[in-house]
């Protein structure tokens, strides 16, 4: 009987074991089920359901005759990163007007330009409040990657400026602002610049002598504003930008370019 018992203990140590070892392989499948979920949720994007709305800024309160002059149209998504990056730039495009590069979010960079207006002002009795107008609009999708456009009428200090463009590109997967300089291929930024530096000549030669005297010999492209569609990317550099009474230059890479030059990782993805 006691032989039996033990026999019994036996086999009853082994079902629990072996209970165990089952409760471990389900938990363990359980987890990696879960694993795959997230990471299918997590390449899933928000949908962006895109609507353009007026922006939720302050403007101080005018009792004078000639009123500072300021309408910012954005976009808003159900993404909330993509809203935080729209504004970002929105504030560096206003800045931008008035000669400002500060970490400043939109009413900042609002409140510097009417203080800006105001000081203009203040100097002589017919100098008139400043005027702005910017739209905002998703130029370009593809996958994860958004190029954004944002278009400016301002008049300041006696100039009228029409249709002034600034370009972002953004990957939403990764939650991160893109500069030209990210989707380059390392190995081929000589290439690159080749490219670059071809067009600057050809657009120099269409420039006024005085133009001509006063532009860097090469252009600098790094940092330059850039923008992609189903033909391939580009660059962009606005009137004045390059340098003086230049006019505005953009840049356009064919396809066959494009893919040359980009990281093979993001040419499938984005084109």
């Amino acid at each position: 009987m006691q032989q039996k018992s033990v026999y019994l203990g036996a086999i009853l140590s082994g079902m629990v074991l072996l209970s165990a070892c089952d409760s471990s392989k389900q938990d363990q499948n359980s987890d990696e089920q879960t694993s795959i979920f997230q990471k299918d949720q997590a390449d899933v994007l928000p949908y962006l359901n895109i609507k353009q709305q007026a922006a939720e800024i302050a403007l101080p309160f005018c009792e004078n005759k000639n009123c500072i002059e300021l309408e910012v149209q954005t976009l808003n998504t159900q993404d909330t990163w993509l809203n935080s990056w729209i504004a970002k730039n929105q504030a560096m495009v206003i800045q931008d007007q008035i000669g400002l590069k500060q970490n400043m979010n939109l009413q900042q960079a609002v409140d510097a330009y009417v203080k800006k207006s105001d000081a203009w002002q203040a100097q002589l009795d017919q100098n008139k409040a400043y005027e702005l107008a910017m739209y905002t609009r998703m130029a370009y999708q593809r996958n994860q990657y958004v190029l954004l456009q944002v278009g400016v009428d301002s008049k300041q200090e006696g100039t009228q400026v029409k249709e002034r463009y600034y370009f972002f590109v953004a990957d939403r997967k990764q939650q991160k602002a893109l500069s030209v300089l990210d989707v380059i291929d390392a190995k081929q930024q000589t290439r690159m610049n080749t490219f670059v530096q071809q067009a600057y000549q050809d657009w120099l030669k269409t420039q006024s002598s005085d133009v001509q005297k006063a532009a860097p010999a090469k252009l600098y492209w790094g940092q330059a504003d850039w923008f992609f569609d189903d033909q391939g990317l580009g660059l962009h550099y606005r009137t004045h930008e390059i340098v003086k009474d230049g006019t505005q230059l953009d840049i356009y890479l064919s396809k066959a370019q494009t893919q040359q030059v980009l990281k093979a990782d993001i040419y499938p993805s984005m084109f």
